[in-house]
């Protein structure tokens, strides 16, 4: 596998655009996109994602959706909170994401955002026996068209989450249907995201976060955000950089499974959101994440290719249950994450070199 193109000077998100693999194109303009997404993904593990092909009225029905429901009073949102899995309504100070990597956040406060998820559910295949404990049963708010502005962005997010695995496996030189073995039962989840908090209920006594520091936990995560500053992205510098969408981009950043089949030569790169403060009060900002994370009994293994990449290091093959439930037990139940030693790591020297 050949090294990658060092970054350039500076930092930026790289700009791909993949219609050649969502409108038919042709095998040379499918290997130049390749080889961009390869470069991107060894540099950045951010991209730009243009032509992914989802339409406008798309797009503008999911912002419907995410508004009519943080427009919810506090007591009907959190009538649809669900105990024990990751499905339905988080509110505000709920999760601390920084833990599920075994680092205790420096203001001490859990993350001032609320969410709310849907997604795969174990019945969708009734070929298999899947347990709902692994997936979850979806709650839906009493909205009117709520469902079916969110089920149609989210059959939109999934198949350009599929296209993206396709441009991998050419990236990485594997079968072109290397990933639907990995896939083909995934546990994937849409979650939104709201940063807008009721006047006056933030009091400044620290610095604010509005979602910790983290990797995300699955394949590849596929995301739609205002233009709205806040998400910033841990560089190979050490420095924290602030990124937000380019006009018609969706965001596309790899998950931890990933970076252990390339043996982090793919980057699960490092992430937070800080959001801007106006006049002592949070400016909005929503987002909306499809994160695909692979097979519940999927055994994730470092490719054969990709054994040297770390100095002859190597990650020990993990299922993809195990991976997700530490990984959920440190941001939603308190509960360090000490498998996460490498990007613990990261956060911490990026801290100690005042790099905020």
């Amino acid at each position: 596998m050949p090294h990658p193109t060092p970054a350039p000077a500076g930092f930026a998100v790289p700009v791909v655009d993949i219609s050649a693999y969502t409108h038919g194109g042709t095998a040379e303009a499918k290997a130049l996109v390749s080889r961009q997404m390869d470069a991107a993904c060894s540099t950045v593990g951010f991209v730009q994602v243009l032509g992914h092909g989802i339409p406008d009225d798309i797009l503008d029905g999911l912002k419907e959706a995410v508004d009519a429901f943080f427009s919810l009073p506090p007591d009907a949102k959190k009538s649809y909170r669900v105990e024990g899995a990751n499905r339905g309504y988080s509110p505000p100070k709920s999760e601390s994401l920084s833990l599920s990597l075994g680092v205790e956040s420096a203001s001490r406060m859990n993350d001032f955002f609320e969410a709310f998820n849907i997604g795969t559910e174990a019945r969708s295949f009734t070929h298999l026996d899947l347990s709902e404990d692994d997936y979850g049963i979806n709650v839906w708010p009493d909205i009117e068209g709520f469902r079916s502005k969110t089920d149609a962005y989210y059959a939109e997010a999934g198949r350009v989450a599929r296209t993206l695995t396709t441009v991998f496996a050419d990236a990485l030189r594997l079968p072109h249907d290397f990933f639907a073995a990995l896939t083909d039962h995934s546990v994937d989840v849409l979650r939104m995201n709201n940063y807008a908090l009721p006047k006056g209920t933030v009091t400044l006594d620290g610095e604010l976060t509005g979602m910790g520091e983290h990797t995300d936990f699955g394949l590849v995560t596929v995301l739609w955000a205002d233009q709205v500053a806040g998400l910033q992205v841990l560089g190979l510098d050490g420095v924290w950089h602030d990124v937000a969408p380019a006009d018609g981009a969706l965001l596309v950043n790899l998950g931890d499974l990933t970076a252990r089949l390339t043996n982090d030569r793919w980057m699960s790169t490092l992430h937070r959101v800080k959001p801007p403060i106006v006049d002592g009060t949070i400016q909005r900002r929503r987002s909306v994440a499809y994160f695909h994370d692979g097979n519940i009994d999927a055994v994730i293994s470092t490719l054969p290719s990709h054994l040297d990449a770390d100095h002859g290091l190597a990650y020990e093959p993990i299922v993809v249950r195990d991976h997700i439930k530490a990984k959920l037990a440190g941001s939603r139940q308190g509960k360090a994450n000490t498998a996460a030693v490498r990007d613990a790591a990261r956060v911490l020297a990026a801290a100690k070199g005042g790099s905020e």
